[in-house]
């Protein structure tokens, strides 16, 4: 089974993964940004390099394929905590993975825009390290807009919405599990 956490950035899923994991026994966590940043490590400053590894066919083939294939070898849930604001680009993903016979739980942990903003500019990914934290927060801010259209447009409709605006973390892991099938 997979369950890919879709959401704003910095929107919780990480920790809601990371608490899903500890409830959610032989469950592992993939973050499909790896696969994006072997791309760009691959393809240094090769011509073809794009600025988003999301635009790449290729990072959308290897994610599917690596959650598949984690999905076979453990026989567990495969957790995915990713941005996906492109429908067309989580279709092909969710396709992918459901043609191999992997049951998709695609979640959406949404938040109305101010709480966002409020999270992004309380967030610390490098405590002691301001500069490196702020150019995360930065990029957070930037792409909040887009979010905001995904999930206008078509997010709330592919997705279950989970609305986190005034839960804690743990009452967020609570909400996703008992939207999963429990064996």
């Amino acid at each position: 089974m997979l369950v890919w956490l879709n959401g704003p950035f910095g929107g919780g899923k990480t920790t809601t993964a990371t608490l899903l994991h500890q409830q959610l026994p032989g469950s592992i966590i993939t973050d499909p940004e790896e696969v994006g940043f072997l791309l760009r490590a691959s393809l240094g400053d090769h011509p073809t390099r794009q600025p988003d590894f999301q635009n790449y066919p290729m990072w959308r083939t290897l994610v599917a394929a690596v959650c598949t294939e984690l999905d076979r070898h453990t026989r567990s849930s495969v957790i995915a905590p990713m941005t996906l604001l492109r429908r067309e680009y989580a279709d092909e993903i969710f396709d992918a993975v459901g043609k191999a016979g992997v049951e998709v739980h695609h979640l959406l942990l949404h938040a109305e825009p101010e709480a966002v903003r409020g999270r992004i500019e309380s967030s610390m990914e490098f405590p002691g390290d301001e500069v490196r934290s702020e150019k995360v927060r930065a990029f957070r801010r930037r792409k909040l807009a887009d979010y905001e259209d995904a999930y206008a447009t078509w997010l709330r409709e592919r997705a279950e919405v989970i609305d986190t605006t005034w839960l804690t973390p743990e009452q967020v892991a609570d909400r996703v599990l008992a939207l999963l099938p429990r064996p």
